[in-house]
């Protein structure tokens, strides 16, 4: 009995003691471990892709933001961005989709909506309006627009500001990012680096 309870406690002391190896080695090491290396080798990624100007933190390249007055409405100098079911929108504290099948009647009638806003909009034939200014990303969050629907933006944009055309689809062109490693997704537009370069080019 005694030699049975002996090696119950030497199990349990090893057990105990491998609980406390782990834990300090997977809860403490190597989480500093590897905020030590994003620090070092990726630190802008690391703290969250925050973009500056003028000295402050402007927002996230990660992280989509709206473009509109206090209406909600689109403001013309603006390119707009794809729509975002996250909160009251881009929010990143209830990042989420519409969770809406695709034959769901308010799915539906959002998408004839915005396809009908955003024609009005950048003043072109609704069939023509691309598919990402018509449905929210997955997380809701998403700060990318296809160069299809950054192009459509181009003449309004210009107008809006007093640019030449040429000159905002050369600064459109110059944020097309092509495929992952090449290959991988479509080419996408960053809208808030676009807009903050748009920013910068009519100072």
């Amino acid at each position: 009995m005694a030699s049975n309870l002996s090696t119950s406690l030497r199990q349990y002391l090893a057990a105990l003691r491998v609980l406390l190896v782990l834990t300090v080695l997977l809860g403490v090491v190597y989480p500093l471990l590897v905020t030590a290396v994003g620090q070092v080798a990726f630190n802008a990624k690391a703290d969250g892709s925050l973009v500056s100007s003028g000295g402050a933190v402007v927002g996230s390249s990660l992280i989509g933001q709206s473009f509109a007055d206090g209406h909600g409405d689109p403001l013309p100098q603006w390119f707009q961005p794809r729509p975002s079911a996250a909160g009251d929108g881009y929010d990143p504290t209830s990042t989420s989709a519409s969770n809406l099948g695709p034959n769901n009647a308010d799915l539906l009638k959002a998408v004839q909506e915005r396809r009908a806003a955003a024609a009005a909009l950048d003043g072109v034939a609704p069939s023509s309006v691309p598919p990402d200014a018509l449905t929210a990303s997955g997380s809701g969050l998403d700060p990318d627009i296809s160069p299809a629907y950054a192009r459509e933006q181009i003449d309004r944009v210009a107008k809006a500001r007093g640019l030449d055309p040429a000159t905002v689809r050369a600064l459109v062109e110059r944020h097309v990012q092509g495929r992952d490693l090449g290959f991988l997704g479509e080419p996408v537009v960053n809208v808030f680096e676009l807009n903050l370069a748009l920013a910068h080019l009519g100072s």
